[in-house]
């Protein structure tokens, strides 16, 4: 399925590329989603007629993550959870606790901008958790987990 991209996509390509993908994630994924439109001749004219309008778009994005990158470079967060002698958390801090944490410090993050890969926090500790701002920024807050 061949498709032009109406936003950058990460692994995939920037705004106006015209790329083959699988028809599953064409139809489930991009299209729904606003990221692709199908390049029929309509809609590759339409899109030559946008183009401006959706690069300006694209760049006030990029811009206005920039600017929570410098904000989230002088954030540090402090998460209480209950702990047992070993330090060893009686559960464990996700993504949805540490954006929220984040957010009460002043900058609001969403729970799917936070970059977890090595899963939950399940002790106490300092670590580095990475947020995923745009398709080109990246930041990271450092995070503290101490028992309560």
């Amino acid at each position: 399925m061949e498709v032009i991209l109406l936003e950058k996509v990460e692994n995939l390509g920037n705004l106006g590329d015209k790329v083959n993908v699988k028809p599953g994630y064409g139809r489930n994924f991009l299209i729904p989603g606003g990221k692709a439109t199908a390049a029929t001749a309509d809609n590759i004219a339409a899109f030559e007629a946008r183009r401006a309008e959706l690069e300006k778009n694209a760049a006030e994005a990029r811009s206005s993550a920039e600017a929570r990158q410098t904000a989230l470079a002088a954030v540090s967060v402090n998460i209480k959870a209950n702990a047992g002698e070993e330090g060893k958390l009686f559960g464990s801090i996700g993504p949805a606790d540490i954006a929220d944490a984040i957010t009460a410090a002043g900058v609001a993050v969403e729970k799917k901008e936070v970059r977890m890969p090595e899963g939950p926090i399940r002790a106490i500790g300092e670590f580095e958790v990475g947020i995923h701002l745009h398709s080109d920024v990246n930041s990271e807050v450092k995070v503290t987990i101490e028992a309560e």
